[in-house]
C-alpha cells in the first residue's frame, strides 16, 4: 500500500513539474454571443434549444441550451462575420401546458477577437 502510494505520488510531481516547466497553453481567441431566452411575459425560460448559424450558412453550426435563468453562451470564432441566433422549441413543453412558439431571429455581427455580443431571445404564445 504504500509502496502504491509513493508511485502516485512521484507520478503526480513529475507531471506537475512538466506542465510548470512549458510554456502555459495559449487559449485560442475567440468571440462571444452571451443571451436570455425570454417568455411572453418577461420571465427567463430554461432549456430552450438554441442554434447559431453564420449567416451565409443553411444549417445550424452550434448549439447550446439556456440554463435555470435563461442564459447562454456560444464561443465562436474572431473572423468578421454576421451570425443567426434562434430558438428552436420543436419538442419543448413549459409545464404549465402552454405552447411557446420562436420569436425573431437575432442577428449579430462579430467584428473582433474577445468580445462579448449580448442578445435577447423573445419568444411569443
Amino acid at each position: 500500500m504504500l509502496v502504491s502510494a509513493s508511485i502516485l505520488l512521484v507520478a503526480v510531481v513529475s507531471l506537475a513539474s512538466r506542465t510548470m516547466a512549458g510554456e502555459p497553453e495559449k487559449e485560442k481567441p475567440y468571440a462571444l454571443i452571451f443571451g436570455t431566452v425570454w417568455d411572453p411575459e418577461g420571465h427567463p425560460v430554461y432549456g430552450v434549444r438554441v442554434k447559431i448559424r453564420r449567416a451565409d450558412q443553411k444549417k445550424a453550426r452550434w448549439e447550446v441550451y439556456s440554463n435555470h435563468v435563461g442564459e447562454f453562451a456560444q464561443r465562436l470564432p474572431p473572423d468578421k462575420a454576421d451570425y443567426i441566433v434562434w430558438a428552436d422549441l420543436k419538442d419543448y413543453k413549459l409545464p404549465s401546458g402552454k405552447h411557446l412558439k420562436g420569436g425573431t431571429e437575432v442577428t449579430v455581427h462579430i467584428e473582433d477577437i474577445a468580445i462579448r455580443y449580448e442578445i435577447g431571445l423573445h419568444l411569443t404564445w
